[in-house]
């Protein structure tokens, strides 16, 4: 059997970041769709399907966004595999019956996640793990019909359904977008920020590896 065939719905204004690291990270043939230009998938024949990350909030009214969270429902419905990451956690969790908001301030930085072992997506993770994080949204009711699965001080962090799952963080950054992304917080003060850029090192960076794992099970998981 060949690689499986994912569709990458690339939601990212800074979309060849999004495309070299995903590219890097997944060991799958990617089909990606630049939906922020309008590029909507017009089909559900695929193996599974990856959301990216977005600086775009899923309430926005914003017509790629509309398409995205339709094509979204159809995929689900289609019963396609979907992993949902940041953003795409967000516009999954509110296609399908979820909520989603503003927090008032960010997550930022490397920070502490606990799963409670039931989703096979975090499958060789410690329980308590650290990962990337980077939004000012957030899931507060996950769809109905699913399992929250892991949170971090502040957020959920993941939640699984029937073929379906979202995962908060980033599984797939490295060391220079999470430095880049972190900068180009003009919103962020000043304090924040410079915590943020002090948690981004590599020892941090090789100890959020396991964090990664996500991808690779999500894959897995299609054979």
């Amino acid at each position: 059997m060949g690689q499986p065939r994912i569709a990458l719905i690339n939601a990212s204004y800074e979309v060849e970041d999004t495309r070299r690291n995903f590219n890097r990270e997944v060991d799958a043939s990617l089909i990606e769709y630049v939906v922020t230009k309008g590029d909507i998938p017009t089909t559900t024949d695929m193996d599974g399907a990856i959301i990216t990350g977005s600086r775009a909030s899923v309430y926005w009214d914003e017509p790629w966004i509309d398409h995205t969270r339709e094509w979204t429902r159809a995929a689900v419905d289609a019963e396609v595999p979907i992993l949902g990451v940041c953003w795409g956690h967000q516009l999954l969790a509110d296609a399908l019956g979820g909520e989603v908001r503003d927090m008032g301030e960010y997550e930022i930085g490397y920070r502490t996640v606990r799963h409670d072992g039931r989703s096979p997506l975090f499958e060789g993770i410690d329980h308590e793990f650290l990962a990337f994080q980077t939004h000012s949204d957030e899931v507060v009711s996950a769809p109905p019909g699913t399992e929250e699965v892991a949170v971090s001080d502040v957020s959920i962090q993941s939640y699984t359904g029937d073929g379906f799952w979202g995962v908060q963080f980033h599984p797939e950054y490295d060391m220079d977008t999470a430095e880049m992304v972190t900068r180009a917080k003009d919103d962020l003060d000043t304090e924040r920020k410079a915590l943020a850029l002090a948690s981004i090192t590599r020892e941090n960076f090789l100890a959020a590896g396991q964090s990664k794992l996500v991808l690779e099970n999500f894959v897995n998981g299609l054979s």
